[in-house]
């Protein structure tokens, strides 16, 4: 048991403590509820990045975007505090915009993502907020990650893809979220544009 921890381990133990404490409050539910939806929704965002990172463009593009706009966030209390102390996370007062973020992530997914989350995680419509404080939040993580790891556009879309693999085989919660969400591109509902702009993963024959 002594493969390297997972990006959504890594990452949810930096939110432990007052993090988690403050999303709670922000969005009105119980410290452990915010805690198991997290513990949701970091592999549905995780995994879909890296989906998006599985092909060489979907990679370049998120390298380039997180060269550009979030290399100067490696400090993520700074970002926390920006985050969960701006009172809602508006995107005045230098706070990322969580909701672009997510809408490059999940594309027209974004719906399907937030009430999925919504209703496995008895969230409801407070999903959409969650997602939209820790989409900033990953994309942070990941140009730390980046810097400190000296990471090019292929190393980072080779972390992505392994993380997405491994939320896909642990299963619970966020697996199944982001198996759902996957398995739904499948169905001609996303057009193949849409898709190989996202990422070509599903068209490699994942059944």
């Amino acid at each position: 048991m002594n493969s390297p921890a997972s990006l959504v381990d890594e990452l949810m133990a930096q939110l432990q403590g007052a993090p988690l404490q403050q999303m709670a409050q922000q969005l009105g539910t119980s410290p452990e509820q915010t805690e198991g939806a997290v513990g949701a929704a970091l592999p549905l965002l995780l995994g879909t990045l890296g989906r998006n990172a599985a092909q060489p463009q979907g990679a370049m593009d998120l390298f380039g975007a997180l060269q550009r706009d979030h290399s100067g966030g490696s400090d993520l209390g700074g970002l926390l505090g920006s985050l969960l102390g701006g009172g809602g996370g508006s995107a005045g007062g230098g706070a990322p915009d969580g909701a672009a973020i997510l809408g490059h992530i999940f594309g027209g997914n974004q719906q399907r993502a937030e009430a999925g989350l919504g209703q496995a995680t008895g969230l409801g419509a407070n999903a959409g907020q969650l997602l939209q404080m820790l989409a900033p939040i990953v994309m942070s993580f990941l140009a730390q990650r980046m810097g400190s790891g000296g990471m090019d556009a292929s190393g980072l879309g080779q972390v992505l893809g392994q993380e997405q693999a491994r939320v896909q085989q642990q299963g619970g919660l966020g697996g199944g979220l982001l198996g759902s969400l996957l398995d739904q591109d499948g169905d001609g509902q996303v057009g193949l544009g849409d898709l190989l702009k996202m990422g070509g993963g599903l068209l490699g024959g994942r059944r």
